[in-house]
């Protein structure tokens, strides 16, 4: 199969990885079964390796909706855009921003809710996904001049991919997701980052949050797919905790650009960690932070 090149991220979702995808890709495994993500996002690595078979899921059910609907109703959802980019600017944003504040949200049909989700993450603030404790969108409007609300080429083109291949597309716990993982397998993990600060904590993209215990437990995980034979890619902030936990692991210090942040000041380079549990100085020109491989 012929990867395409215009199936490319039709979401912003913070912690993305559209700027670290070149990188990523130097420590993929050449050959492997199925392609496992539970953490989907806005899905940069999946569009960019393109398997031919592979699970994805995530906990954001309005976020799973939307892979849903792109891949098996593209067109309607394209005609929905459209109404949205005739009718842009503040109120109508926060029209529809309102929905999720009512309690028949749920019964609205599938499709407009994606086109929803769509409009306000090419219109909001900085582009940014967040929602309060009670699951409602919060951002403001982003007062941009043109924003790209209809990107059909690339809908359309991610919905081409999506129905060419075998895929299952989950909405759950990621334990669950990656539940039916087999030997050979690889699965990248991409969970909400360890917060590099008492102040850098965003797990907003869900009214649940990730904190220490969830790292701790996705640690367990992975521990389980090492010894089922899987392999094992996972991306974190590099923070002690982080390296403290994975020690076992191989790890690769990367540098990311991070541009989601409500004070620009306070965006630019950070560093992450790659962990994985296979031997990747074969792969890449990374810079080891151990080399132990399991």
């Amino acid at each position: 199969m012929t990867a395409n090149a215009l199936a490319k991220p039709f979401l912003k979702w913070a912690g993305g990885k559209r700027q670290l995808v070149d990188e990523l890709r130097k420590y993929v495994p050449e050959q492997y079964k199925t392609y496992f993500e539970p953490f989907i996002g806005g899905g940069a690595l999946l569009l960019e390796l393109q398997p031919t078979s592979a699970v994805i899921g995530d906990s954001n059910a309005e976020l799973i909706n939307c892979y849903e609907i792109v891949r098996d109703s593209v067109n309607e959802l394209i005609e929905e855009l459209k109404k949205h980019k005739s009718f842009n600017g503040e109120k109508y944003y926060y029209e529809l921003r309102n929905w999720d504040r009512h309690p028949n949200y749920k019964s609205i049909p599938e499709i407009q809710r994606a086109a929803r989700i769509i409009y306000l993450n090419k219109t909001c603030f900085n582009g940014l996904y967040r929602v309060n404790s009670q699951g409602q969108f919060n951002v403001p409007y982003g007062k941009y001049k043109n924003p790209n609300i209809v990107d059909s080429a690339c809908l359309q083109a991610i919905s081409q991919y999506l129905n060419g291949i075998n895929i299952q597309i989950k909405n759950s716990d990621f334990e669950t997701i990656i539940g039916d993982t087999n030997k050979d397998d690889f699965i990248y993990l991409d969970p909400p980052y360890d917060p590099v600060s008492a102040t850098a904590c965003f797990t907003g993209y869900s009214a649940n949050g990730f904190n220490k215990n969830e790292q701790r437990r996705l640690k367990l995980v992975m521990d389980k797919l090492t010894a089922q034979g899987c392999k094992v890619l996972l991306s974190n902030a590099c923070t002690e905790f982080i390296q403290e936990l994975y020690k076992d692991y191989t790890q690769v210090k990367v540098t990311a650009a991070r541009a989601i942040n409500s004070n620009p000041e306070k965006r630019g380079r950070i560093n992450e960690v790659l962990v994985m549990n296979y031997d990747c100085r074969n792969l890449n020109n990374g810079t080891p932070l151990t080399s132990h491989k399991i």
